[in-house]
């Protein structure tokens, strides 16, 4: 466990303030064997480079002598690649110059992939737990509605408002966090602990809050500070699961994020109605129980350890240079850092573009985003659907209807207790087998998906009716909850198996930008679009159907990756 707590936080924290005496790394112990390719002295270094060079000399000559022809007739190399060349050779160091840190074998302890099964399940655990906690906040509130539209006269409109600008902001936020947790300075586990604080301590004022335009503001910086753990969440699982096992690992990583949202109503209502109860403004407890639960977790996130493999082996490197005295010792990513000269400002402004430019310039990402937040949007829509069929219509209790939504972590349990198994079978079983596997094997799952949304919208809209038991229309729920999670899992796996492991976060964060700003606005006119287009009898069956027709269109989506999938991701840069 202590080798699990040094690159924590707080382990870091006190590695520091004791002088580098507790909480040591392997290459800091006294047994340590230092590997001979760390302690070549500059000047074998350089004797080794002049042999190397001599030696090319010599063949360069006798290849010369031997065929002048050849040479006196070949073309002479252009200016500008001449200038290339050599302002490469002046500028950028070469990696022979250096002494590239790597892990200390392929059973080194210190690299994540090689943590014992209980120390990655206490990894994946808190990082689930972080992004339920953080799912769930987004709707956790909206129980309390009628009461924050009565304390501040409002329309109903206006007080889903806090709604949507905490879905935004956390659309918004992976477009800046997610690059930074790329960088071998920062890594995960800072961003992960600093953004948590900053949100457990914004449910303080949301808490207070005498305005709605006040409470608009503090959820939009809150949503915004809460996106790390949203987008960069299954990046930090592909620091430490194998890629055989990556695709189960997301899968069990999703069905908290999918789910939080649906606990968020179930436990709010619980808090509303005990609030009321005391006398005390309801919906304020709801931001209590934030501040409560998000600052358990940023006690217990404390030991979260960093993953980031470049990261540890920038921080391997200067420890061996410390321990060594030799300062060729460099990890590859200091190397490219070094050689691209690159300021503070250049970084940043290269690492918040990269999200921008891999959603404009990689089809697959810009094709699947756009997907991802059409599902997204008719699933919020749907959302607001729900209070009036089992408030309104069934007239259930405010605790009742926050029950009615556990029939989307229902659904959503079921399609992941087929989703894991059959993906373990078609990606895990084949890749330990030594056999090749593209990608574009999730998308009979997602078509799958694609086809349960709109039969769930339609079971749902047309069995709304007060005339109808209130069971049938849980079932079309369940039902839509289950195809957006295979949608989501499949597309999801179908990117990280796509994309090299170190750009995942931006290609996470492009996605959780754009289904998020998405969705974030359709609450908004939800209610209106349901009572607009529904009748006494069916309140929402014309809506519903709306939403399934919209639903059917997008079952081509899918099917046009399935059939054209190796083609997009051909023309990609970051793809494999």
């Amino acid at each position: 466990m202590k080798s699990f707590v040094k690159d924590s936080f707080v382990g870091q924290i006190l590695y520091r303030l004791s002088g580098r005496k507790i909480f040591l790394h392997r290459d800091e112990l006294p047994d340590y064997v230092i590997p001979e390719k760390y302690l070549v002295t500059e000047k074998q270094l350089y004797e080794t480079t002049q042999t190397s060079v001599n030696s090319e000399k010599e063949d360069s000559k006798d290849v010369s002598s031997s065929s002048d022809s050849t040479v006196l007739n070949s073309p002479a190399p252009a200016p500008a690649a001449a200038a290339a060349a050599a302002s490469e050779s002046k500028d950028s160091p070469k990696n022979d110059d250096y002494i590239i840190v790597t892990w200390d074998g392929d059973d080194d302890p210190e690299n994540p992939y090689n943590w014992s099964f209980g120390l990655k399940a206490i990894m994946a655990f808190q990082i689930s737990f972080l992004t339920v906690s953080v799912y769930m906040a987004s709707a956790i509130y909206t129980p309390g509605v009628e009461d924050i539209m009565e304390k501040f006269n409002i329309s109903q409109t206006l007080a889903t408002l806090p709604l949507s600008m905490f879905v935004i902001g956390y659309g918004i936020g992976p477009i800046f966090f997610s690059p930074l947790s790329e960088h071998s300075r920062i890594g995960r586990t800072y961003l992960y602990i600093i953004t948590l604080f900053i949100f457990c301590m914004m449910q303080i004022p949301t808490a207070l809050s005498t305005s709605i335009a006040g409470m608009s503001v503090l959820r939009l910086i809150a949503g915004f500070f809460a996106s790390p753990a949203l987008s960069t969440g299954g990046a930090s699982y592909g620091d430490f699961i194998n890629l055989p096992y990556f695709v189960v690992g997301l899968a069990s990583w999703s069905l908290g994020a999918v789910c939080g949202p649906a606990l968020g109503p179930l436990i709010g209502s619980v808090l509303v109605v005990r609030g009321g109860h005391n006398g005390y403004e309801s919906w304020r407890w709801t931001f209590w129980f934030m501040a409560l639960i998000s600052s358990c977790f940023l006690i217990f996130g404390w030991t979260l350890p960093e993953t980031y493999a470049p990261y540890l082996l920038r921080k391997k490197a200067e420890r061996l240079r410390r321990l060594t005295g030799n300062d060729r010792i460099r990890s590859e990513a200091e190397i490219k850092s070094e050689g691209e000269h690159t300021s503070v400002g250049k970084v940043l402004k290269d690492l918040l573009w990269r999200p921008i430019e891999i959603t404009i310039k990689e089809p697959v990402v810009l094709l699947i985003d756009i997907y991802i937040a059409l599902v997204y949007s008719v699933m919020y829509l749907f959302f607001e659907g729900v209070p009036i069929v089992f408030q309104e219509t069934k007239h259930f209790t405010l605790v009742e209807m926050g029950v009615a939504y556990t029939s989307i972590v229902i659904g959503i349990v079921i399609a992941g207790s087929i989703f894991i198994p059959y993906v373990y079978q078609i990606f895990t079983k084949k890749l330990l087998a030594g056999n090749m596997v593209v990608p574009e094997i999730f998308i009979p799952a997602a078509i799958v998906g694609a086809i349960l949304m709109p039969i769930g919208l339609f079971i749902f809209g047309w069995t709304s009716s007060p005339h109808i038991h209130w069971f049938p229309p849980l079932i079309g729920i369940a039902l839509f909850a289950a195809g957006a999670f295979l949608i989501f899992q499949t597309l999801f796996n179908y990117m990280a198996s796509s994309f090299k492991v170190e750009y995942l976060a931006s290609v996470f964060s492009s996605n959780a930008f754009f289904r998020s700003v998405s969705a974030g606005c359709f609450p908004l006119f939800g209610r209106a679009l349901f009572l607009n287009l529904g009748s006494d009898n069916y309140p929402v069956g014309w809506g519903s159907s709306l939403l399934a027709f919209i639903a059917c269109v997008m079952i081509a989506i899918p099917v046009f990756f399935y059939l054209n999938g190796p083609k997009l991701r051909a023309r990609s840069l970051y793809a494999y």
